[in-house]
């Protein structure tokens, strides 16, 4: 079996393929169905009880499976993390974190861009445990340091942001919490560690929701949460143990399945959602390009500084169309699909709506924010979908 230091020497493409466990020579990793585990003597139930986190030993179906560990290794992998955690979906990772770190008294900087769960889980389950939470515009930078308390305890971004996708200023961001001792998290779930890996730019911990990009197939629902320091790891981990968070078998094989061929589908998908994004900057109803390759998008210019790529999300602010409009375009669309999610091999549009607590808080009257995903489909054929849905209006 490669070692570590080797494993890392290779390009990512190449270690998303293969499997840092043996497997018994298997090439994919079975599903393993577990909740029992026995021991051979009551010395090893002694040995692995007093230890149950312990990776190497197998102690009891919850605490992880030959299955779910692949997973985490190649998700550990990906981003040069000292570990990985799974959970059931991108929310209960992002909400574990939260709940997990602050305590009652504490102060959380949250990004006002953030995904809309997230911000109810800031609104509802941590104010009702006396942890306040002050909203940031993702457009701030260093000057979040002027928001910062005596009793922040976190500083959480999302980029890009949730349905208007702002690219944050992430380096400054992270040097403010530094000199503060405070802990940062960021929701990675667009980038993917491929296009943009926060823990090489000093973020404490990524979460991703692994039902996107990182499973591809829209079948599977999970998340992951990496770190580089193994004392958040370990808190984490412990804490996930006490609720008994854990990801099932069978979503963990899929899941890793789908990782391996992650990063030619972002190629495929960055490659058409560009093709339609340039569609819709020639179209006439379009205000306004949200897609964080183009200039359009608030904070282009940290993207071109710190991602290798995109991927096929994005949004635009069209205007001029009214309610009835936007239901005949939106029914007479043959191959996009109206769904939530998105990363999946499939096209996706969505007309959004959005909260904001601090400047940039709603559309014009006249103006509707649509978002678009772009599949695996041909992006010809995609484009004159959306020429025959748009001609009806």
């Amino acid at each position: 079996m490669m070692t570590h230091d080797k494993r890392q020497k290779l390009h990512a493409d190449t270690r998303l393929i293969h499997d840092s466990n043996n497997n018994f020579s298997i090439v994919a990793t079975p599903v393993y169905h577990a909740s029992t585990v026995l021991f051979e003597s009551y010395e090893e139930l002694q040995r692995i009880s007093a230890n149950p986190a312990d990776r190497g030993e197998l102690y009891y179906g919850r605490m992880g499976t030959p299955t779910t560990r692949s997973l985490e290794d190649a998700i550990s992998d990906l981003d040069d993390s000292a570990g990985a955690l799974l959970s059931t979906s991108g929310l209960a990772a992002t909400a574990e974190v939260l709940q997990c770190l602050l305590q009652p008294g504490d102060h959380l900087l949250m990004v006002d861009s953030c995904y809309g769960p997230t911000r109810n889980i800031c609104l509802q389950q941590l104010a009702s445990h006396q942890i306040e939470t002050t909203f940031y515009p993702p457009t701030m930078g260093a000057d979040i340091e002027k928001l910062v308390r005596e009793n922040t305890r976190l500083i959480y971004m999302e980029s890009p942001g949730s349905a208007t996708f702002e690219v944050q200023d992430v380096p400054a961001i992270v040097e403010v919490a530094r000199q503060a001792g405070i802990t940062t998290a960021i929701d990675n779930t667009w980038a993917t560690p491929l296009l943009f890996n926060p823990l090489d730019h000093g973020v404490d911990i990524a979460i991703q929701s692994g039902t996107k990009y990182l499973n591809g197939h829209a079948d599977v629902m999970f998340g992951a949460i990496t770190s580089r320091s193994e004392q958040l790891l370990k808190r984490l981990s412990t804490y996930k143990r006490t609720v008994g968070s854990h990801l099932a078998p069978d979503d963990s094989f899929l899941a890793r399945r789908g990782l391996r061929t992650l990063s030619t589908r972002l190629e495929r998908h960055q490659q058409t959602g560009m093709a339609l994004a340039n569609w819709f900057l020639e179209l006439p109803q379009t205000r306004q390009l949200l897609h964080p390759a183009f200039e359009s998008c608030p904070g282009h210019q940290y993207f071109k500084r710190d991602f290798s790529g995109a991927n096929g999300l994005f949004a635009v602010v069209l205007e001029g169309i009214s309610p009835a409009d936007l239901a005949t375009l939106l029914n007479s669309l043959q191959l996009f699909g109206m769904g939530y999610s998105w990363g999946g091999f499939e096209s996706l549009v969505l007309p959004m709506i959005y909260k904001r607590s601090t400047d940039g808080g709603s559309l014009g009257e006249n103006h509707t924010l649509l978002r678009v995903h772009a599949g695996l489909e041909n992006a010809n054929d995609l484009i004159a979908d959306l020429e025959r849905g748009f001609a009806l209006i």
